[in-house]
């Protein structure tokens, strides 16, 4: 990967027996349901480096099933401390104070912030991003894209003028097409929308959507994705030299 190396990333080796590419770490879950008393549920974690040690924030469900965004720490990212209240956004607009739910978040490092991506609930599913230069104060820019639209990603790095977005505008209630829209330096006009994938059939037969922030490796950008073919959903990895060619997704 084209990233600095961390020291103190955790790390299990791969179980005797076991060959497959990734596998699960053997004390899950690192964050229990319940680790803060307001929570029914925890998860969509999006964890980055942070001074050394670990920050990310959180899909938290309270006990009415109300969906938020939480922030949280962490000395060495598998003992997490979580913030009970959820995270209190900065705006200009009154209007984006207007919201449904908050869930899905994603954070990326680009130049000189953090900035976070999430599902905003505002008249239907859109994109909502923001940023964070501390993990204490967040500012809420815009909703990037109207609804119908979730998964959206930053990609980690700027092009020469614009800034790139995987987001999903739902063509129907169940199936989701994946668009690679692109944006001025500001981050709040959004536009230039691309087909990049779709469902083909098979085990991504109804929907296809983004899973984290893509990687940067030598050789090729990697996202993972999500993909949903009744009853059941998985995660699946593609890889593309340039963002709007992708290639087949393996599993």
């Amino acid at each position: 990967m084209n990233t600095n190396s961390l020291p103190n990333m955790p790390w299990q080796e791969r179980p005797s027996g076991v060959s497959d590419v990734v596998w699960r770490y053997a004390a899950n879950p690192i964050i229990p349901r319940n680790l803060i008393p307001s929570s029914n549920s925890i998860f969509n974690s999006a964890v980055v480096p942070f001074n050394g040690k670990f920050a990310g924030v959180f899909r938290c469900d309270n006990k009415k099933r109300d969906m938020n965004i939480h922030r949280g720490f962490s000395d060495d990212g598998l003992q997490w401390n979580l913030e009970n209240d959820p995270i209190e956004w900065k705006y200009n607009d009154p209007e984006l104070g207007h919201f449904q739910y908050r869930y899905d978040p994603r954070v990326v490092w680009l130049e000189d912030r953090y900035y976070v991506t999430w599902c905003n609930g505002y008249h239907g599913p859109t994109i909502g991003i923001g940023y964070t230069f501390d993990f204490e104060k967040f500012t809420f820019l815009e909703n990037a894209l109207l609804p119908f639209n979730r998964n959206g990603v930053l990609f980690p790095e700027k092009s020469t003028t614009n800034m790139s977005c995987s987001a999903g505008p739902a063509i129907t209630a169940i199936r989701l097409w994946r668009y690679l829209p692109e944006s001025k330096p500001d981050m709040v006009h959004w536009g230039e929308h691309r087909f990049v994938m779709g469902t083909k059939g098979g085990w991504q037969s109804t929907k296809v959507g983004a899973g984290p922030v893509p990687i940067e490796t030598p050789q090729a950008g990697s996202c993972s994705i999500m993909a949903y073919l009744p009853p059941a959903m998985g995660l699946y990895i593609v890889s593309a030299r340039r963002c709007s060619t992708w290639t087949s997704p393996g599993r």
